[in-house]
């Protein structure tokens, strides 16, 4: 199966903080993916912004070089070449006068026009104010903005505020790059598209969900940022947010941006608040070959969390009765990201089944090797009476769709594409931001207050022993980290 690409309409866009890792690793290395694909028209412009000084020959030796490491692409490949004429290159003072008349000159008229925000957010009111006051962007611009959107409710309806003061709501693109994941939009149509999961997708059917985004790495190199964050802001409150809605929402009535977003906001709004006993944090421990937390986040007193598991309960008619249970954290046994939907046994058993039914099982990769995988029962190959055995019809996508419809777009690729449509569909909107961190302040509130430190944990392992008791009591088992 050949993947269809469909070209985007001629664009120009403005990248801020150009030179930063974000645009070295992702943005860039995924336009030219998209160029290669076809999917970029040659006339398109693509504008670097920032502080260093350099014209536009330094700049595109500086992002060859990046596209070189992150895609593995020669350097004398004539696609590169062709790539590189795009791209140009303005020194922006974003708190100043400095730059701005300069990258006016370049964009140009009939073009769309995007401003993607790949700075720190303090930076993104002086940016949007910039823009205005310079008449650089107009009613049809775009800006696109990445997390963290705030750090509480009160510093995400600050950012929210600021950005409107400049920008209407249908211009704002929140990107989180968890949304743009093959696997992740494959899991809508699944649901939707499909007469045969939709009318078992609710309390009476399924026992539990489990979602796990396990990390293999820590927080070296970066703990004095991560330590002002931790798990549950970094983690919980946007991707793993965004995974949970999207598995629990109803049906909108259209796959429209604002019918899925309506639906999503619904499901933050009915999620009960998490008690005291339904939620484990903890740390990754020093040894022998790595150092721990407390090192890496340079604070032998931190209290911050590296792991995040917790019990969910969503209250409306959906999904009465039916918990989810989230994990992620640092340092686990393997990198891994997956939603994992167990349904209940069946009522009655006709067959002898020694070992006791099993349930089925709907798990969906997110990565490593995008796909899903469905376990149901079968009889045994064989004579010798009437043997069950559970087994799974997998579809990873790279062996499904061949090696063309295998090499799936990274999720800045698709999002930043979805940016030139003016596509919202797979972006959070500003009440869906506000109701995520409604529901997760309470919680971070109570850690600050209890004082009390997380569990440790030792690195390579499967998180802390509390948070396997977190379902043991509930007679269930977290699935097994690996990859």
């Amino acid at each position: 199966m050949v993947s269809r690409v469909i070209p985007v309409e001629d664009f120009d866009l403005v990248i801020f903080g150009a030179t930063g890792d974000l645009s070295h690793r992702k943005i860039f290395p995924g336009l030219f993916r998209r160029f290669v694909a076809g999917q970029i028209p040659e006339t398109s412009r693509i504008i670097g912004a920032a502080r260093t000084r350099q014209d536009d020959k330094a700049f595109r030796n500086e992002i060859a070089g990046a596209i070189v490491e992150f895609t593995g692409v020669k350097k004398t490949d004539p696609n590169l070449t062709k790539f590189l004429e795009l791209l140009g290159y303005t020194a922006i003072d974003a708190k100043g006068t400095d730059g701005w008349n300069e990258l006016k000159s370049r964009m140009r008229k009939g073009a769309i026009h995007a401003f993607y925000f790949s700075v720190a957010p303090s930076l993104f009111g002086d940016l949007a104010e910039r823009l205005h006051s310079h008449k650089i962007a107009d009613e049809g611009s775009r800006i696109v903005v990445e997390k963290p959107f705030g750090r509480d409710l009160e510093s995400a309806r600050a950012l929210n505020a600021m950005l409107a003061q400049h920008f209407s709501e249908q211009q704002i693109y929140r990107i989180d790059h968890y949304l743009g994941k093959e696997t992740v939009q494959n899991l809508m149509v699944v649901r939707f598209a499909n007469i045969l999961f939709e009318p078992l997708w609710n309390a009476q059917f399924i026992d539990h969900v489990q979602i796990t985004v396990a990390e293999t790495v820590g927080v070296s190199g970066r703990g004095a940022y991560y330590d002002k964050s931790g798990a549950m802001r970094d983690m919980v409150q946007n991707h793993m947010m965004q995974l949970l809605c999207l598995i629990a929402m109803e049906p909108p009535y259209h796959f429209d941006p604002d019918a899925v977003r309506d639906e999503k906001l619904k499901v933050i709004r009915a999620l009960e608040p998490v008690e005291p006993d339904d939620i484990v944090r903890g740390q990754y421990q020093a040894d022998e070959d790595s150092s721990g937390y407390l090192e890496d986040a340079e604070d032998p007193e931190s209290r911050t969390e590296s792991y995040v598991a917790m019990k969910v309960k969503i209250s409306n008619w959906r999904w009465q009765g039916t918990p989810f249970y989230l994990r992620t954290g640092k340092k686990l046994r393997a990198r891994t990201s997956e939603i994992a939907i167990t349904f209940k046994e069946p009522p009655h058993s006709i067959f002898d089944m020694s070992s006791g039914p099993k349930a089925n099982e709907l798990v969906i990769r997110l990565q490593p090797n995008d796909g899903m995988n469905l376990k149901v029962m079968i009889k045994e190959p064989g004579p010798g009476g009437m043997r069950l055995v559970q087994v799974p019809l997998d579809m990873t996508f790279a062996e499904a769709l061949g090696p063309e419809g295998g090499d799936m777009p990274d999720a800045y690729e698709r999002l930043i594409m979805d940016v030139i449509r003016g596509d919202q569909t797979l972006f959070m909107r500003g009440d869906e931001v506000e109701a995520a961190w409604a529901w997760t302040d309470p919680i971070i509130e109570a850690w600050d207050d209890s004082k009390a430190r997380p569990e440790p944990y030792d690195a390579g392992s499967s998180g802390p022993e509390e948070s396997l008791r977190l379902l043991h009591r509930d007679n269930r088992r977290w699935r097994e980290i690996r990859a």
